[in-house]
């Protein structure tokens, strides 16, 4: 049996990110239950907009081209997912647009079909970005991915972490480690 492989990452490019914080806080948890686990960060992977224009002339960006390769190579994924304006960021859901275009020959949604998805949320706010949970999922439910009904949103951020990045309050631990431990599990068992 192999080794499941989770792709974690937050869905904001702020340097500062909470929900980067969070992603890899989460990783630790699905590999202690016994899954892999590659953290990224969106901001390094610059996309212009999505522009079937733009395709048509110039083909996939290049960072567009080594996330969705990423993406092909993980089973599932861990997002912890920024709120902006009650809803998932710009540069998040450029990047799912860009990495849901098929090459030739490929099946159509070869980053998403099949794979599987665990998601989190946080912000400073009282309701640690509980909006955008709903929106993300079904974004993600419409390509095709299986999103777990575990999920979390994780409130006032600023006073979640510890110096270290790891998770500061027992609540927390609590459920960001079941939620990461859950897809790890599931994902340990479809290998199977």
């Amino acid at each position: 049996m192999s080794t499941p492989k989770i792709l974690a990452f937050g869905t904001s490019l702020r340097e500062g990110s909470f929900n980067h914080r969070l992603a890899e806080a989460a990783a630790t948890y699905a590999r202690d239950a016994g899954a892999g686990v590659t953290v990224v960060r969106l901001r390094d992977f610059p996309m212009p907009i999505f522009d079937e224009d733009l395709e048509s002339r110039e083909g996939m960006p290049e960072h567009a081209q080594r996330f969705k390769d990423l993406l092909i190579e993980h089973d599932g994924f861990l997002i912890s997912n920024a709120e902006y304006n009650s809803s998932m960021t710009a540069a998040f859901k450029n990047a799912i647009d860009w990495a849901s275009r098929p090459k030739e020959g490929e099946p159509p949604l070869h980053a998403f079909a099949g794979k599987c998805a665990s998601l989190l949320g946080c912000s400073p706010g009282g309701l640690g970005g509980l909006r955008v949970l709903s929106h993300t999922r079904d974004l993600l439910l419409n390509i095709r991915v299986n999103v777990l009904g575990n999920q979390y949103a994780l409130s006032n951020a600023g006073e979640a972490f510890n110096d270290d990045g790891t998770l500061a309050r027992d609540k927390d631990i609590k459920a960001v480690s079941k939620n990461a431990r859950e897809l790890a599990e599931v994902l340990i068992a479809l290998k199977r």
